[in-house]
């Protein structure tokens, strides 16, 4: 006798169909597993046997090889096993064997538990997309996968429970498609708590608007922090689709709740300058998404810029320049996304204070110096937009009138955004930040006074042409600001000026005097 039992495996965000193949003969009772199956498949056949004596089943005088489809494919990892022991209960007579249309995903515990995976979401989506309509899951996946239209999803305690629901005798409520609502998106923090730096919050809506990335630059204690942590706040809602993205992501990761299986906030990750090049970038053994992937779609915050190791800032080039990160090993590559807006903050000097006004640096030029050089000129081309964060004077501090709010600077955010999503629709391209080289100069069209304005900066200054374009973008970004089609003048110097503090602190003049 032989039947097939579908299932899903998963390589990074990459999910593939599997089938279990099983042939049953009268034998020594055993189970041997076939088909690229690593230690960790194989060692199904040691939870499968415990979990079938230990729900009162046998296997009987029968052999049962299995083989998992396609063969040529590695497979890895603990979800494969409900597939293989609803394989083994068909053959044994203790489940019927209709499973057309069906698929099983999770790991089986001795007691005959099954348990939670991580990737689920992204194992749900590849099931649908090939022709499964019913998906058995662990309960703990269940919400997770619920999100997936054209899919009817089962929440699954224990081996007992999915062979009477099999068999007919208890049958097991589908999970409800989970409900996505406004209170999903609310946020505590907000920009009317940050006293003065109007300068700088008309940076961060620029910023915001394209989707650029930004660094600030100012003494300690001027709310460099206190100011990131409140950009997702001000950042358009995550659409449907971002959000299967982004939930994706931390499904792979493991880093998803039964409570909050969807991820409907823009991700903010706040990582310290200690974080090594496999925690940001991601990797190891079995490639896992570093925190560039799990800031996808939303914010990474890198404080204290210079202290990270520069060799860890260095891989972020590739990453920052395409919106993913490809992790290569012995046994194959895998592709992680990384569409964010990277956030950066940085003191100008160790103790903090060169260039202040109003305090005396204790740094020597040759330290202020290594400590600048530690951000490579190739990560400031990166970098969109610079803002400099001044000392908050009394005045601001102690005044009791509240500055503009979130909520008035996402209103601005969001005209721009629909400008751009009706220029992008038909096309990848989410923002002005991933306009791509073909597209730039039929999108970033400049008028007369505003190409010449850009003509003097290119030839005067030296911009670089990763500069270049990226003065592009953030000109179409504050045109999109006023509403306008055509770039200006205005435009392109505000562009021009965020890059300003190329001059005052690493010495690569844009004065255009």
């Amino acid at each position: 006798m032989v039947t097939k039992v579908n299932s899903v495996g998963l390589v990074g965000l990459n999910a593939f169909p599997v089938k279990v193949e099983i042939s049953a003969v009268q034998g020594i009772p055993n189970i041997l597993i076939g088909g690229l199956a690593d230690k960790s498949v194989q060692e199904s056949v040691m939870r499968i046997k415990a979990a079938i004596q230990n729900n009162g089943m046998k296997i009987g005088n029968c052999r049962c090889d299995i083989n998992l489809s396609p063969s040529n494919v590695k497979k890895s990892g603990s979800g494969f096993d409900l597939a293989i022991l609803i394989a083994v209960l068909t053959v044994t007579g203790y489940v019927p064997d209709s499973h057309d249309g069906k698929a099983f995903i999770g790991e089986v515990s001795l007691a005959g538990e099954i348990c939670g995976i991580p990737g689920a979401l992204a194992m749900a989506i590849e099931a649908a997309q090939n022709g499964i309509k019913e998906l058995y899951l662990p309960y703990d996946n269940a919400a997770e996968a619920s999100v997936v239209k054209g899919l009817r999803v089962y929440g699954v305690k224990d081996a007992a429970e999915l062979a009477a629901h099999l068999c007919g005798r208890k049958l097991i409520r589908p999970a409800e498609p989970l409900p996505i609502t406004d209170e999903s998106y609310s946020s505590g923090l907000d920009f009317s708590d940050v006293k003065g730096q109007e300068a700088v919050k008309s940076a961060i809506v620029v910023a915001a608007a394209g989707f650029h990335n930004m660094l600030m630059i100012g003494p300690p204690g001027t709310g460099k922090s206190m100011i990131a942590k409140r950009i997702p706040t001000v950042l358009p809602r995550m659409s449907f689709d971002e959000s299967i993205e982004t939930t994706k992501i931390y499904s792979v990761a493991d880093m998803i709740s039964p409570e909050s299986p969807l991820v409907t906030q823009r991700p903010f990750r706040n990582v310290s300058h200690t974080a090594s090049a496999v925690g940001l970038i991601g990797g190891g053994s079995n490639p896992r998404p570093g925190e560039i992937s799990l800031a996808h779609n939303g914010v990474l915050f890198l404080d204290e810029f210079p202290e990270f190791d520069r060799k860890v800032l260095e891989t972020l080039r590739q990453p920052l320049e395409n919106g993913e990160v490809t992790i290569s090993r012995a046994s194959g590559a895998v592709t992680y996304p990384c569409n964010i807006m990277l956030v950066a903050a940085m003191n100008p000097c160790p103790c903090g204070n060169y260039g202040s006004p109003l305090r005396k640096c204790t740094c020597n030029l040759q330290q202020v110096a290594k400590y600048l050089g530690k951000i490579s000129q190739p990560i400031l081309d990166r970098i969109d937009i610079q803002a400099e964060v001044s000392a908050v004077s009394y005045d601001d501090l102690s005044g009791q009138g509240k500055s503009e709010s979130s909520a008035a600077m996402a209103e601005k955010i969001a005209k721009a955004r629909e400008i751009q999503e009706k220029r992008f629709r038909g096309t990848n391209i989410r923002s002005n930040s991933g306009i791509t080289p073909d597209k730039l100069h039929d999108i970033c069209v400049l008028d007369e006074k505003a190409d010449s304005y850009l003509k003097l900066a290119f030839e005067k200054t030296g911009l670089s042409a990763r500069a270049y374009d990226r003065v592009l973008k953030v000109a179409r970004t504050c045109a999109d600001l006023d509403g306008s089609e055509v770039i200006q003048k205005p435009h392109i110097a505000r562009a021009i000026s965020y890059r300003s503090l190329d001059r005052k602190y690493w010495g690569n003049s844009l004065s255009l005097s």
